[in-house]
């Protein structure tokens, strides 16, 4: 893991700034993503260099009682695989603890499967999904 990145639970972050993290790695960033989810999350983890520029987060949404979801988990293209995402998971799932929940959730595509369930403890469950927009 990089030596010298902050990690902190609900620290300031801008929409800009998610912007340009996703930018990093090449992700489809939106204007005014963060701004408009921030006020339905139980809270993130950000990950800054020394120089207090974001290079890791992760959102956890919630439904207000024991159910957390861990979603947009992103870390800035050049750390990749050096355990920055694994670290603000990590930290996700020990305040969702805190804050009461009893279950944490995440849905991925199939090629991260390794990063959840070997990396961050997740394991396999059934789960049901429909794509709203193919649906008539």
């Amino acid at each position: 893991m990089p030596e010298h990145i902050a990690y902190s639970w609900r620290g300031p972050v801008t929409d800009s700034e998610m912007v340009e993290l996703v930018q990093s790695y090449g992700g489809r960033a939106v204007a005014g993503w963060w701004d408009q989810i921030r006020g339905h999350s139980l809270g993130w983890v950000t990950a800054r260099n020394v120089e207090g520029e974001l290079v890791g987060f992760v959102n956890v949404a919630w439904d207000g009682g024991d159910h957390a979801f861990l979603m947009d988990t992103k870390t800035r293209g050049s750390l990749q695989h050096q355990g920055v995402g694994t670290e603000v998971v990590r930290r996700a799932v020990v305040h969702a603890r805190a804050a009461g929940c009893e279950w944490l959730h995440v849905d991925f595509d199939a090629e991260l499967a390794p990063f959840y369930f070997d990396a961050c403890g997740f394991r396999s469950t059934a789960a049901g999904l429909i794509h709203l927009p193919s649906r008539p």
